[in-house]
C-alpha cells in the first residue's frame, strides 16, 4: 500500500512538472515575439558590462543640469505627467509670484558676522557664568526679530499654502509676506492674530489694532476677507474690513472703504478662515468704486473677490503682508445676524444617508440575535449600525 502511494505521488509530480515546463516554454516563446520598442530606450547607450568607462558627474550641479535637460527632452513614450496634463491642463503649472522681489543676503557676510558674535560671546565672562549657573535668559524679542528678518516670511508662506490661502484668494499666484503684520484684538487678554490660530467671534467683535513697519510717506491698503463664509456662492467671499490710502502705519488715518463687520460663521459649518492682507501702494489710489455705505449691513453689497480687486489695481499695489485666524460659531453670531444684518440666522445640519441593509434571508447564518430588528417596521431603530 505504501509503495503504491509513493508511485502515484511520483507519477503525479512528474505530470505536474511536465505541465509547468510546457507552460513556462509557451510563456517564454510568447515573450520572445514581443513587438520591439518604437524608439531608443532610456540609458540604452550605457555599457552595463563596462561600468568603469561611464563618465562620472563629479558634482551635484552637473548632475542636476543634465537631469533637467533629460527631463525637458522629447521622448516617444507617454509619461505619467502627460496623462495628468491631458486630464487637468493646470496640473503642475507654475504659480506666479505677485509679491515684492526677495533679495537674498550675502552668505559670506552672514557667516562672518556669526563668527564675530561667537568670538565675542566666548570672551564674555558674565555670559559664561550665567550659562554655567543656568541663570541665562534668552531675549525672546530679539529671537522674534531675527526670525522675522530671516526665515519668517518663508514659514508664513508655507502655512498659507497649507491652509489654502493663496489657492482661494489668488488662484495660480502667491507672494512672500515680507512685512510682518501684527493684529491685536485685545490688549488686556492678549488676543493676537497669528497664522491659523483659533479665535471666537466674541473676541473679534470689534475692530483690532493694526501695526506694521512702514516707511515715512508710504501708503498702504488693509483688507479683511473670508473665503468660507458666503451663503450662496462657493467662489465668492464676504468682505469684513477694507481701508485704503493708509499713511504709514496709522490705520485710523486711512480711508475706510468698508467698515468693520465681526465674523459670523454660520452654525454647523465648522471653522472659517479670516484673512488679513496688507498691500503696499505705489501712490494714492482712487477707490470710489469700492466704497460701501456706512454702515453696510447688506451681504449682497459685501460680496467680494480678492483676485478681482487685485487685478483692478495690480499696477498700483503689491501684497506684502499676511495674517489669518480661524473662527467657528458661538452665541454672538446669533446677535450679529439678528441685530446687525437684520436677517434670520441660517443653521446647517449634516443630513446622514439612510442606513443600508442587505436583503433579508430566511435562514441567517452567523448573524446577531437582533438580526430581525433591521427589517422591523414601526418606531425608529435604536440598535445601531451593524
Amino acid at each position: 500500500m505504501a509503495l503504491r502511494t509513493v508511485c502515484a505521488a511520483a507519477l503525479r509530480t512528474g505530470t505536474d512538472l511536465g505541465v509547468n515546463n510546457a507552460r513556462a516554454f509557451v510563456t517564454t516563446a510568447f515573450l520572445c515575439k514581443r513587438v520591439p520598442p518604437l524608439g531608443p530606450m532610456p540609458n540604452e547607450e550605457i555599457d552595463v558590462k563596462n561600468l568603469a568607462s561611464v563618465e562620472k558627474y563629479r558634482s551635484y550641479n552637473r548632475y542636476f543640469r543634465q537631469a533637467a535637460e533629460a527631463r525637458n527632452k522629447d521622448v516617444w513614450w507617454k509619461t505619467y505627467r502627460s496623462y495628468v496634463e491631458n486630464a487637468d491642463p493646470e496640473h503642475g503649472a507654475e504659480r506666479v509670484d505677485i509679491g515684492l522681489p526677495y533679495y537674498q543676503p550675502c552668505r559670506t557676510k552672514e557667516v562672518k558676522k556669526k563668527r564675530q558674535v561667537m568670538k565675542e560671546n566666548k570672551k564674555n565672562v558674565e555670559l559664561e557664568r550665567a550659562s554655567r549657573l543656568r541663570t541665562f535668559k534668552i531675549p525672546l524679542d530679539q529671537v522674534q526679530e531675527t526670525w522675522e528678518k530671516t526665515t519668517g516670511p518663508f514659514h508664513v508662506k508655507r502655512l498659507a499654502d497649507h491652509y489654502g490661502v493663496f489657492r482661494d484668494l489668488f488662484p495660480m499666484a502667491y507672494f512672500l509676506p515680507q512685512v510682518t503684520l501684527k493684529v491685536c484684538y485685545s490688549q488686556d487678554n492678549g488676543t493676537h492674530v497669528h497664522y491659523g490660530n483659533q479665535l471666537t467671534p466674541t473676541e473679534a467683535a470689534t475692530a483690532p489694532q493694526i501695526s506694521f513697519n512702514a516707511e515715512e510717506g508710504s501708503l498702504w491698503t488693509l483688507l479683511l476677507t473670508c473665503p468660507d463664509e458666503h451663503l450662496q456662492d462657493n467662489e465668492a467671499e464676504y468682505i469684513h474690513w477694507l481701508v485704503g490710502n493708509i499713511p504709514g502705519s496709522a490705520v485710523q488715518a486711512g480711508e475706510e472703504l468698508c467698515h468693520y463687520l465681526p465674523p459670523f460663521p454660520a452654525r454647523g459649518t465648522g471653522f472659517h478662515r479670516y484673512i488679513y492682507v496688507l498691500f503696499k501702494q505705489d501712490g494714492p489710489i482712487n477707490f470710489q468704486e469700492n466704497i460701501r455705505p456706512s454702515p453696510c449691513q447688506s451681504l449682497v453689497q459685501r460680496t467680494f473677490k480678492t483676485v478681482d480687486f487685485y487685478r483692478k489695481y495690480q499696477d498700483n499695489m503689491t501684497p506684502v503682508g499676511l495674517a489669518f485666524f480661524q473662527c467657528q460659531w458661538d452665541q454672538s453670531v446669533t446677535d450679529t445676524f439678528h441685530n446687525t444684518l437684520n436677517m434670520r440666522e441660517p443653521v446647517f445640519e449634516f443630513i446622514r444617508p439612510p442606513v443600508y441593509h442587505p436583503p433579508q434571508v430566511k435562514y441567517p447564518h452567523r448573524q446577531p440575535l437582533r438580526y430581525l430588528d433591521r427589517y422591523r417596521d414601526g418606531k425608529e431603530h435604536t440598535y445601531g449600525i451593524y
